[in-house]
């Protein structure tokens, strides 16, 4: 059942073994049934990863023309300066459905792109983009889009944000789009994009 306080690890412990000496469920180790909204959480999750060489977390930006969903991991960090470890962002830009019971075409919010989205979300995503945390390279802020290939106009999208990223005062965006189930490995180049990420085909998950 999906529902009020609903998480994945509802869906882990649910796992059972399919043959003989198959490992189910996987319980979580170092970090337990972590919560994200807890700061400890948060602050024990980059001191592992940084134990592990892991130089910065990617945080998922679910933004649909204007409103954002389970934003509050996020929103607190950036609130609070804590933990210190770099982040950067991916925009989610697909429909939300409900994936995590296998149900794909139940869509929950759509993905839209209207025409005035690309100034909408890079508004949205500047003051993320001044945290002294955040991920740059050539001390451009790094954006990564998950479905390019979804944008209506991914030039015209694309010099939008660097546009506007220009007057906040950055020298530019570095901008990447995600090789995924809904893209397929290209040239990143034609469409507007500095660089190609590559990402286990699995769609993103959703986790709160």
């Amino acid at each position: 059942m999906v529902g009020q306080g609903f998480t994945e690890w509802r869906h882990v412990l649910r796992a059972r073994p399919n043959f003989a000496q198959h490992y189910q469920p996987h319980l979580p180790s170092e970090l337990g049934f972590y919560d994200l909204r807890l700061p400890e959480t948060r602050a024990l999750q980059a001191d592992l990863a940084a134990s592990h060489g892991i130089h910065a977390f990617c945080y998922y930006y679910y933004w649909f023309f204007g409103t954002k969903l389970l934003p509050r991991p996020l929103d607190e960090v950036v609130a609070s300066g804590r933990p210190d470890f770099p982040f950067c962002i991916c925009w989610a830009n697909e429909n939300w459905t409900r994936r995590w019971d296998r149900r794909d075409d139940d869509i929950l919010i759509a993905q839209e792109h209207r025409s005035d989205d690309a100034a909408r979300f890079i508004a949205a995503a500047l003051p993320l983009f001044a945290d002294s945390r955040y991920v740059r390279i050539r001390d451009c802020p790094l954006l990564l889009v998950y479905c390019a290939s979804a944008l209506p106009d991914a030039e015209g999208w694309l010099d939008v944000w660097r546009s506007e990223a220009r007057a906040a005062g950055h020298p530019d965006l570095f901008l990447a789009c995600v090789e995924s189930i809904h893209q397929r490995p290209l040239d990143p180049r034609p469409l507007g994009f500095d660089a190609a990420v590559e990402f286990p085909r699995t769609g993103p998950a959703r986790r709160s």
